[in-house]
């Protein structure tokens, strides 16, 4: 018992001397988790910092990001920023290890110019557009070796609007991760003195709420926000981060008058903002495109947009809708009062609303005018209220009047100053020009719709709240001296801001020299002033050890040549891996088409999803009796996880029937007919061989080049894969080198494309990929959404192969391909 009492002793006397140990170990362990937290594919953002200071209403703005490459290899930095779409870029920088490199702005054609030219370089560049509800997004990256960091800066500045009696301040917070240093601080200075400050957050929860602390006194306010990292997270043990939304900053000032003068350095700036307005009532016509076009997203963000809207319309309002598609009809005949009844019987109205038909633009805004007319001149409507069109539309007017021209005239003087026009318009194929100078034109604004998740909510805010009372309408904004708040010669570069916003916003209706002059002085107050405008680009350049980077942060205007440019250009867009090749066609891997356009230094892609079996025309010439056809196979086996199954070229067919010549291809055999007689080959084989009006070369197990004497010339590449892979089997790759002896007359999947062809980039913005933007492209007259990536190149190297960038073309190359890729299904190989 004694002994067995003494083990006993012995044992448990070193497990309780442990226990420090264990417990600091644990610690570790729980360290070193919560520093994993703080990496994502091996970044770390250790610190971010949102640094505004308001004077007199202007906003300077610095938001400075500092990340560390906490891997072993090269990685990509991402820096992007959501910002508000009334700022103004000033300044751009990055500092890697010590080395700053800044951005430059120039007139926007040098800085095209130089981009271009490093394209053309094979360097790696970018142009991106983008655009929001609220913000405009600028995104950069740059490659840093291990252990390495990078700071970003980037300083924006805007002038504050005054929204229902206060002033406010937007700020989108999304760091996408957990970081160590986090920090929002706001300074403002008010001569007039601060009545009020508060601040809010969409993402700001019962805990976050303490961490935001405001002070204001006089004329000064405060605020910071600085949650740790615990509280940045969604839970207790999660390595999410609660920071994703908008963060806003509102206050109001004293005022004696309901106007403030000062003068500085020879500047002086005016704000003007009245006070104990009476409230007018509204009387509301909605002009809703309901043609086809509209069908879907576009629809329904419509309609749950105007059901919102409807919540909002006071009891003292009158309403009524106005339907166009090929014909025009209206709810009700007249204007009705807003009460509870009416709303909701126009609830189930809204509900009911359905898209067909085209687009009578004209016959729809006209009849809205004509119940307006008619509302005022019986007295249905109160004397003094303020009467509103809104129209939503997403295409161009293609019945009655269709020229735009003519309906921005009848429109004009159909309402003659007696009515407000706002133009709602949806998606890239609106003409966002023409619906701009019409709402300009009839002291309206024009807004475009994007197809986010918040779109509704942008109707709402946008539209129905800004026909409240002008109590917010402000011309001009004061200025005082205080060294600590004043940054640079402020009200100098407040006067520059509003004059070039006037200038840009004049320039928008204006035509001839009028429009020359107004161009000339906006672009030299942007380029004395450092301002990224609609007319002007920062061009950053960026590092690598072989190579620069180069790239552009641009502010093109909306309504540039009646076209959607997008607000906001930055880099980078894509990786040019390697010099784009000379001209060529390609079909390759699953199966992916290529289209060089050396015109643009660029080039089309598009995919073909088939069953295996079916075999399509790529070319086809009657002239020269030219074919080539290709026969689709399958994986082994289907893959259950794939949306659509993968299908390559398992044999090509290519033919020249004035030679009365066949080559099959297949990845076993290669086979030669001439009339009557065939010769096989295997890819085991090394062969040239040369008759009349041809010439094979057989690459053992990497490809055969196939030229004819008319200067055709192809490659066909062969792809092996593992014998013993359970999914994929061998197949084969198709590029046409030389075509220009073929006739105009040549058609076929790739044929199509042997004659020149040009296409125009619009409205870059960002899609699921954020390394695969979206855009719009317009090609043979039509408008598509493409998504820029890179197609393999696989001539040269059958393994690796060389990335291409290109626009990719979804649907089957629907819009690029002439009529659909069913048309191109033939029935036989030869």
């Amino acid at each position: 018992m004694e002994n067995n009492l003494l083990l006993c002793i012995l044992v448990l006397i070193p497990a309780f001397a442990s226990s420090d140990f264990l417990l600091t170990h644990v610690r570790n362990i729980k360290k070193r988790n919560a520093d994993n937290d703080l990496i994502v594919n091996g970044i770390e953002i250790y610190s971010m910092k949102i640094d505004s200071k308001v004077t007199s209403r202007f906003a300077h703005n610095v938001i400075t990001s500092r990340a560390v490459n906490r891997g072993n290899v090269s990685k990509e930095v991402f820096f992007d920023v959501e910002l508000p779409k009334t700022a103004f870029i000033t300044n751009f920088s990055m500092t890697i290890d010590g080395v700053t490199y800044p951005g430059t702005i120039k007139e926007k054609e040098a800085a095209k110019k130089q981009y271009e030219k490093a394209v053309s370089r094979g360097q790696t560049a970018g142009l991106v557009k983008a655009s929001g509800r609220k913000t405009e997004k600028f995104t950069v990256s740059v490659n840093i070796k291990a252990a390495s960091k990078v700071t970003f800066e980037l300083t924006y500045e805007e002038l504050l609007k005054r929204q229902f009696g206060k002033y406010e301040m937007f700020i989108k917070v999304k760091p996408k991760q957990l970081v160590k240093d986090f920090e929002i601080e706001v300074d403002i200075f008010e001569p007039q003195g601060i009545t009020e400050l508060e601040a809010e957050g969409t993402f700001i929860t019962n805990e976050l709420q303490n961490t935001i602390k405001k002070t204001f006194s006089g004329k000064k306010g405060h605020i910071s926000f600085k949650p740790t990292l615990d509280q940045q997270r969604t839970c207790a043990n999660c390595s999410q981060s609660v920071l994703d939304g908008d963060f806003t900053v509102k206050y109001d000032v004293k005022r004696t008058t309901p106007d403030n003068l000062q003068i500085v350095n020879g500047y002086f700036v005016h704000f003007f903002a009245p006070t104990n307005l009476p409230k007018l009532s509204k009387n509301i016509i909605f002009v809703l495109d309901t043609s086809g076009s509209m069908y879907g997203r576009e629809i329904e963000q419509t309609k749950e947009a105007l059901l919102k809207i409807l919540d909002d319309i006071k009891e003292d309002d009158f309403f009524n809708f106005i339907l166009f598609d090929s014909e025009i009809s209206t709810w009700k005949e007249t204007l009705i009062k807003a009460t509870p009844e009416n709303l909701d019987e126009a609830r189930k109205f809204v509900q009911r609303i359905s898209v067909q038909g085209m687009t009578n633009l004209h016959g729809g805004l006209m009849r809205g005018i004509d119940i307006l007319n008619a509302a005022h001149e019986e007295n249905l409507v109160p004397r003094r209220s303020a009467s509103i069109i809104i129209m939503l539309t997403d295409g161009h007017p293609n019945v009655g009047v269709s020229n735009t021209q003519e309906i921005e005239k009848a429109v004009k003087k159909a309402i003659d100053g007696k009515y407000t026009l706002y133009n709602l318009g949806f998606g890239s194929g609106v003409d966002y020009g023409f619906l701009e100078r019409m709402a300009l034109e009839n002291k309206g604004l024009a807004r475009r719709i994007y197809p986010d998740s918040d779109a509704a909510l942008q109707l709402q805010a946008d539209n129905a709240l800004s026909y409240t009372t002008q109590q917010g309408a402000e011309q001009t904004a004061q200025a005082f001296q205080e060294q600590q708040y004043i940054f640079g010669e402020y009200i100098e570069r407040l006067w520059a801001y509003l004059t070039i916003e006037q200038l840009l916003e004049k320039r928008i209706t204006a035509t001839g020299e009028e429009k020359e002059n107004l161009t000339a002085q906006a672009l030299a107050l942007s380029l004395k002033y450092k301002f990224v405008t609609p007319l002007t680009s920062m061009v950053v350049t960026k590092p690598e050890e072989n190579d620069n980077e180069e790239g552009i942060a641009d502010k093109p205007t909306e309504a540039e040549a009646g076209m959607f440019t997008g607000p906001l250009v930055a880099s980078p867009l894509y990786h040019t891996h390697a010099p784009q090749p000379t001209w060529y066609t390609s079909v390759d891997g699953d199966p992916h088409f290529i289209i060089s356009v050396p015109q643009k230094k660029d080039a089309i892609c598009f995919n073909i999803n088939e069953n295996p079996g079916m075999i399509l025309n790529l070319i086809n010439d009657p002239v020269t009796g030219i074919t080539v056809n290709g026969e689709l196979i399958g994986d082994k086996r289907a893959n259950s996880d794939a949306k659509i199954q993968n299908s390559y070229f398992g044999k090509l067919g290519i033919a020249n029937k004035h030679l009365d010549f066949k080559l099959t291809v297949t990845p076993e055999t290669i086979t030669i007919q001439n009339g009557d007689e065939k010769t096989a080959f295997t890819w085991l084989d090394s062969v040239t061989l040369k008759q009349a009006g041809l010439t094979l070369i057989i690459n053992r197990k990497k490809n055969l080049v196939l030229s004819m004497g008319s200067g055709v010339s192809f490659v066909v590449v062969l792809h092996q894969v593992w014998k013993k892979h359970p999914l994929h089997q061998d197949f084969l790759g198709l590029y046409t080198l030389k075509s220009d002896k073929l006739s105009e007359q040549t058609h076929g999947l790739l044929g199509q494309f042997f004659q020149p062809i040009d296409f125009t980039i619009l409205e870059i913005h960002p899609g699921s990929d954020p390394k695969k933007p979206d855009a719009t492209m317009i090609v043979k007259n039509n408008e598509l959404i493409v998504t820029r990536g890179w197609q393999k190149d696989y001539r040269r190297d059958p393994k690796h192969g060389v990335d291409i960038p290109c626009w990719f073309v979804h649907d089957n190359g629907a819009g690029l391909i002439d009529g659909v890729h069913t048309d191109y299904i033939v029935s036989s190989l030869f």
